[in-house]
């Protein structure tokens, strides 16, 4: 939907203190079109380090006041959904790099304002390829992310070798290894995309042969008669994203010439995600006044369900869902699983029925806390429930 935003300067505020908020801002202070408000944090402001003196607040509404455009960069669900509202209700376009906060509750204020997930992180790089794909003629069948590497249950002694090895956090590296983070990315584009999955927790082809891999998936697409979003996965592909897609049969020697191979599955491809540096890009987007690069849209088709990385026994606290070691996110479609728990707001609950190591856990298996995260999300299955009633593909 075409938003009538007026974005009035070039201010920036940042909602986050980690490490995409720390080089963002590193890259802000570099350059001469674009200006630093404020850095909210919920941190003691005395413990913050890698900003500049005087840009720290603890307070939503001293950022408000100072920004004409709001970077959210968190990956806290209900903390992002806590700020959602006020920023868009005070005309301020939101950017975000922050998938997990559009799949679990991002829905419910897409129309409230303009809300975009910004280009840099794999879903938002998928769309701009998409988006490009479609300009020169092209039919998205795929959308695509590549994965190196994989392991549903890491141990924790890994995980601190790699997050310290790495220098992100201990959740982020852990969600990044067990295919939550990938499976809320490509739920992410899917939705937006209108595309579907060939199965829960996607088809994820183990190979590094990336025209192979875009005939097989460009097959299950059609087959499937919906396009689909998927991944492959192999040791040592590119940290990047693509798009298998069909073209005009006529186009079909000329695409051959220029070294598209001979379809009828043509692969585009990103081969890199440069995270906060391309963030500028969506902001550039913003001030010129397009329409929001991607968004979980207001009835998304697919969610991520949480799934039990062990035997979970009742009266368990599980503290963390996405980036724990006990539960992991798989994408689902909503119409098939209403009443699943999303890996998102599966955060400092109890559970409360038995479940077994890879069984999706429900609702109904937890005590979640009553509050404005739950009452989004049914909101969220009940919008998305009444655009497809009949569930299914």
């Amino acid at each position: 939907m075409a938003l009538d935003i007026t974005v009035p300067g070039r201010r920036i505020g940042v909602i986050g203190t980690g490490f995409v908020a720390r080089h963002f801002v590193r890259e802000l202070l570099r350059r001469s079109d674009w200006s630093l408000a404020r850095v909210l944090t919920r941190q003691p402001l005395d413990r913050v380090a890698g900003f500049p003196d005087g840009v720290l607040t603890e307070s939503p509404a001293a950022l408000l006041d100072a920004a004409d455009i709001v970077f959210e960069c968190t990956g806290d669900v209900p903390y992002a959904a806590r700020l959602a509202g006020p920023v868009l209700d005070a005309g301020l376009p939101l950017v975000t790099l922050d998938a997990e906060f559009h799949v679990a509750l991002g829905s419910a204020f897409v129309g409230r304002g303009y809300l975009t997930e910004a280009e840099g992180d794999q879903p938002g790089s998928t769309a701009r390829l998409a988006r490009e794909a479609r300009q020169m003629g092209f039919r998205p069948l795929v959308y695509g992310n590549m994965k190196g590497f994989l392991n549903h249950t890491p141990s924790l002694e890994e995980m601190r070798y790699w997050g310290g090895r790495q220098g992100i956090s201990l959740p982020m590296v852990t969600a990044f290894t067990d295919g939550t983070k990938l499976q809320i990315e490509q739920c992410l584009i899917g939705n937006f995309a209108g595309a579907d999955i060939a199965r829960e927790g996607l088809l994820g082809l183990a190979t590094a042969d990336l025209a192979a891999a875009a005939h097989t998936l460009g097959e299950a697409a059609v087959q499937h008669g919906r396009p689909l979003t998927d991944y492959i996965i192999a040791e040592g592909l590119p940290h990047g994203v693509f798009v298998v897609a069909e073209h005009d049969p006529g186009q079909a020697a000329a695409l051959r010439h220029l070294k598209m191979g001979d379809g009828p599955y043509y692969v585009l491809e990103q081969p890199s995600a440069l995270v906060h540096l391309e963030v500028f890009r969506t902001l550039e987007r913003v001030i010129a006044g397009e329409p929001p690069l991607l968004h979980n849209t207001a009835a998304p088709r697919l969610s991520v369900a949480a799934v039990a990385k062990r035997d979970l026994a009742p009266g368990e606290r599980i503290v963390r869902g996405s980036g724990g070691f006990d539960l992991r996110g798989v994408a689902v479609r909503i119409a098939d699983r209403p009443d699943h728990l999303p890996i998102g707001l599966a955060n400092e609950l109890h559970i409360r029925r038995r479940v077994t190591a890879g069984e999706v856990v429900a609702l109904a298996d937890v005590d979640l806390a009553d509050g404005d995260p739950l009452a989004l999300w049914q909101g969220i299955v009940a919008a998305s429930l009444a655009a497809r009633p009949t569930g299914g593909a």
